[in-house]
């Protein structure tokens, strides 16, 4: 079982283009019998961990940018209901991110703003696997012509790219296969 994080916007117009993008993404993970990590927030990632809870997920944890849920839910105010565990981590969207795409194993990536960017820029200085899930605009879609121009073309950094959920969950399982085989043992 890996740890996948989904990222994706909170707001904006890739959350109504990507939300049926997301529940497949959530359904797939919890298919694959992975868990499911992610920012805590609403939209694509809510609606993701909603589906994987759905779909039978064993485990949905969210890394919150609050310090308690008092402050998650009344000053953020962000979802917990379909979270296992949320980890209160007090570093604010910036510091969360960190930590988030630091504890996955990958990441998957739907439509975006500005905090998805943050994110995939997190995945490739730390060179944890991303997918991009395409069709919900936003970041994730405009992401090629982006690491073009920052001449970051996969170097160090596997990043993959589907229209499909289930295909990209499987792809990112196959490449975590192969580059973890010496420690099988330990995603068991």
């Amino acid at each position: 079982m890996y740890q996948i994080c989904i990222s994706g916007a909170a707001k904006g117009n890739s959350v109504t283009e990507g939300r049926q993008l997301a529940i497949a993404a959530g359904t797939a993970i919890a298919k694959a019998g992975h868990c499911l990590l992610s920012g805590a927030t609403i939209g694509i990632p809510d609606c993701t961990a909603e589906a994987y809870k759905t779909a039978g997920g064993k485990m949905s944890v969210g890394l919150s940018p609050a310090a308690s849920k008092i402050e998650h839910v009344y000053k953020y105010r962000l979802p917990t209901k379909a979270y296992d565990v949320i980890l209160f981590t007090g570093l604010h969207y910036v510091g969360r991110d960190a930590l988030l795409i630091n504890s996955a194993d990958a990441v998957i990536s739907i439509g975006g703003r500005l905090g998805t960017l943050h994110e995939f820029t997190v995945a490739v200085e730390t060179g944890t696997p991303i997918g991009f899930l395409q069709g919900a605009g936003g970041i994730s879609d405009e992401i090629k012509t982006l690491i073009k121009l920052a001449g970051q073309e996969r170097e160090g950094t596997e990043i993959l790219f589907s229209n499909d959920a289930e295909q990209l969950i499987t792809d990112i399982t196959k490449y975590l296969d192969e580059e973890r085989v010496k420690y099988k043992a330990l995603y068991e």
